[in-house]
């Protein structure tokens, strides 16, 4: 006998699982919405894995998953994961397009990770709307798609109620970006530092980034003055300081911090700086004239500015809404 959701008070996750599925691509979302209960912020998830197809489902790997739910548990979902989709990005069946649909007009998020950015544009979720998946089939999606908007150099996309990543490394980086809205930034970094991955990349940084094997002795030096960064947004930063700090000329800082980051420095320290002021803005009630200095960003007007363009919304209500969210989810 098939299990429903039965838990009110939890931020329910429905993660839809396939036959034939890679097993790591089921574990994104499960690793960071999931795992140990002791673990901060987990007990505000359950978590529930949903056949989409009969059990016990094949996987990839030689092994099968044997789930107590099926596709009607998305009725009473909070969050809808397709954690990724069949290689040939073969059409969706019917059952699983109309519970995506009937999930996104009762107003739950809807994500698509990898590859399972195709069942939801053909259940029409993304028409309209910008998204990305991996790299291989960013084409194939396209074409196919003429009403979505394909950006294929792209981590994740965030549309408000639907979501879309690129491959597995950037499908974490989207459920990280999930639960830091969700539950914080220090719920996120905590279990990014359990994953022994970055806290948090903004979704807009580039899919490939390129890494010269052997690591090299400046790629060290870049590590050290990047952390060091990390700890002194407050003060002013250049190209030539930081370049002087690690050793090594402009140009070379230049080329070896676009292969280690996959963005430019003006792009990086941006974005550390917004995710410095988030997490004061959830964890103090610190005036937005400390946040703004603390940051880097000088004044309460720059950052407002920033934050607005970045996030599209004002310092002040991010505060508001975040606590808000947190008391709705809290068990």
């Amino acid at each position: 006998m098939r299990k429903t959701a039965s838990s009110p008070r939890r931020l329910r996750i429905a993660v839809v699982a396939f036959d034939g599925m890679t097993p790591f691509h089921l574990s994104v979302p499960c690793l960071v919405f999931g795992g140990n209960l002791s673990d901060p912020g987990v007990s505000t998830f359950e978590v529930m894995v949903c056949a989409a197809d009969e059990v016990p489902l094949r996987t990839s790997a030689g092994f099968t998953i044997d789930t107590p739910y099926d596709l009607a548990a998305l009725k009473s979902a909070n969050l809808v994961i397709m954690p990724s989709w069949h290689d040939d990005c073969r059409e969706a069946p019917t059952a699983l397009l109309d519970a995506l649909r009937q999930a996104h007009r009762r107003g739950a998020r809807v994500v698509g990770l990898c590859l399972g950015a195709f069942p939801l544009a053909q259940a029409g979720l993304l028409d309209g709307r910008t998204a990305t998946t991996h790299w291989e089939c960013v084409a194939t999606l396209a074409e196919r798609y003429p009403k979505v908007s394909v950006d294929p150099d792209v981590l994740y996309v965030d549309q408000g109620d639907v979501l879309t990543s690129a491959g597995v490394a950037a499908g974490i980086d989207c459920c990280l970006h999930l639960l830091r809205q969700i539950s914080g930034a220090e719920v996120a970094n905590h279990r990014a530092k359990r994953l022994l991955v970055a806290p948090h990349r903004q979704g807009g940084q580039a899919q490939f980034i390129e890494r010269p094997l052997p690591v090299t002795n400046s790629d060290g030096r870049l590590s050290q003055v990047l952390e060091w960064v990390t700890q002194h947004l407050e003060q002013a930063h250049t190209i030539e300081s930081l370049a002087e700090r690690a050793a090594m000329s402009r140009r070379n800082f230049t080329r070896h911090f676009r292969q280690t980051t996959g963005t430019s420095f003006k792009q990086w320290i941006l974005s550390q700086r917004l995710a410095r002021a988030q997490a004061m803005l959830e964890a103090s009630d610190a005036s937005i004239e400390l946040v703004a200095q603390d940051a880097g960003f000088g004044t309460a007007l720059s950052l407002r500015q920033h934050f607005r363009a970045a996030l599209r919304i004002s310092p002040s209500a991010y505060r508001r809404q975040f606590r808000q969210s947190s008391s709705a989810t809290r068990p």
